[in-house]
């Protein structure tokens, strides 16, 4: 099975689906490759794709995020602890949440997550970035494409309302393409107005801003 096997509508919303049950998981679980653009990023968000992401036990997916430079000082700590090369203890603990950070550090270890950050550098942007786009790939070549939606709000209790417009690359190739175009251009740093970093480069100089305050939807 692969994406074009899902039966995926033009778009979700959330008055009339369940985004998360009838798009995102299932398009995760056939996929091998998920590029994102999210302008807030969480541990809890990326665990919980990388649940999702069925490839990822067998060493085969990859996942690429661009994201804005602003962090809750919780998740800022462990991001630089996970995706740190001089960061070797391990997370095993007692709880469930040591045990799903343990399994996304052996992820990020193996090479299948990466990391960047975009910051507006430009007066003609405001002062963060907020790109909404992803882009699905399988093992057949086949591509799903969203815009719409501003995160993967996986809670089941704390949603956002908002909308998904999905296209594909058996029905609408061109706008596809030019979706992986402007995601491949982000990650190259070749995009108008922005600066986009490698995690580890922001966080190193002092690019980040970070608050305890800030409260994200799980």
């Amino acid at each position: 099975m692969g994406l074009r096997e899902i039966d995926l509508k033009e778009e979700y919303r959330s008055d009339r689906n369940d985004i998360v049950a009838e798009f995102f998981f299932p398009c995760l679980g056939q996929c091998i490759e998920y590029d994102r653009c999210v302008d807030f990023l969480s541990i809890q968000t990326l665990a919980t794709i990388a649940m999702a992401f069925e490839n990822f036990a067998e060493g085969k997916a990859k996942l690429r995020m661009i994201t804005g430079h602003r962090f809750r000082t919780t998740d800022l700590n462990l991001f630089t602890k996970l995706f740190s090369e001089k960061y070797t203890k391990s997370f095993d603990g007692k709880f469930i949440k040591d045990t799903k950070i343990q399994k996304l550090q052996n992820i990020v270890d193996n090479g299948q997550i990466e990391l960047k950050i975009a910051i507006p550098n430009s007066e003609q942007v405001a002062d963060s970035f907020s790109e909404r786009i992803g882009i699905f790939r399988d093992d057949q070549d086949q591509a799903v494409a969203f815009t719409g939606t501003s995160r993967e709000s996986f809670s089941t209790q704390t949603r956002d309302f908002e909308s998904v417009d999905v296209f594909t690359s058996w029905n609408d190739k061109s706008r596809v393409e030019r979706k992986m175009k402007d995601f491949e251009d982000l990650w190259d740093n070749k995009t108008k107005y922005l600066e986009v970093y490698d995690f580890m480069y922001a966080e190193k100089n002092n690019l980040l801003k970070y608050s305890s305050e800030w409260v994200l939807q799980e």
